[in-house]
């Protein structure tokens, strides 16, 4: 029941932030310390299917009701002037908290010469996603062209949902559709919504099996680059230096940030 409730938990944050622009679903995942057991869940799902349905059911119930009761309050604080810049050193401060979770994930024991290489090519997926231009998709296509497209749009933002450090919200500003997504959602708009989730099911099938791989197979280089797509996004999240009376606010809210995700870590009994 705890291990149930702390789940939820972790999914009403992971909901609330992942349609913020610039924060990555992924990266609040492994943050929060969820990321590695709800991939597994994907990719191996037939090999426990009571428990892993059970994970799975628990961690999306908690995502959609963050989604429904969140997206729009976080939106709303960072499309404030006043707000913007404190609720991003809070996010801000969030990364760093989770980044000691991850270091002890990817089993750093010593210094050695290949963890910044690792870490640096994480970082330059990251930098490589940010350089994509905005395709413009056009999702108001009527019939199986526009069900299509929106079938292949879902899959592509699988892959930036499923990865740490790539926000799914930035990639689908770049194909278009993020201000219709918000619509749609809001007022629960079917015909956009079904087969843009089909295609994001099955991107997050594909995309799972792949990672799943990696992080058992080679642990430490897989970790490592997480690490470079979670510190990549900072970049994208990081509002400017703060002046005036926005230096004490922000400090206190990176701070914030980082005491919250530490005592969720060690309430949930990782660290």
């Amino acid at each position: 029941m705890r291990n149930n409730l702390i789940t939820v938990l972790k999914g009403l944050i992971v909901g609330g932030t992942m349609l913020v622009p610039g924060v990555s679903g992924g990266s609040m995942m492994m943050i929060l310390g969820i990321y590695d057991r709800v991939v597994s869940a994907v990719s191996s799902f037939f090999k426990n299917v009571k428990g892993n349905l059970l994970l799975l059911l628990v961690f999306l119930a908690g995502a959609g009701t963050g989604m429904l009761l969140f997206a729009k309050p976080l939106l709303s604080l960072i499309e404030n002037e006043l707000c913007r810049m404190p609720t991003l050193y809070f996010f801000l401060g969030a990364v760093a908290g989770g980044i000691p979770l991850i270091l002890k994930q990817a089993k750093v024991e010593r210094f050695s010469w290949k963890i910044p290489v690792w870490i640096a090519l994480g970082l330059a997926v990251v930098w490589l996603c940010s350089l994509l231009p905005s395709a413009g998709a056009d999702s108001r296509q009527e019939g199986l062209a526009g069900m299509a497209a929106l079938m292949l749009a879902g899959v592509l933002a699988a892959v930036a949902l499923v990865l740490p450090g790539i926000s799914v919200s930035s990639f689908l500003l770049m194909l278009g559709l993020y201000d219709e997504m918000i619509y749609a959602i809001s007022e629960l708009y079917l015909p956009f919504l079904v087969p843009l989730a089909v295609g994001l099911l099955l991107g997050v099938i594909l995309t799972t099996k792949v990672l799943e791989y990696a992080m058992k197979t080679f642990p430490q280089p897989s970790y490592l680059m997480i690490l470079g797509f979670v510190v990549g996004s900072l970049a994208e999240v990081f509002p400017g230096v703060p002046m005036g009376w926005n230096i004490p606010v922000c400090l206190v809210t990176l701070v914030a940030g980082f005491a919250a995700i530490r005592l969720l870590g060690i309430f949930a009994g990782e660290e």
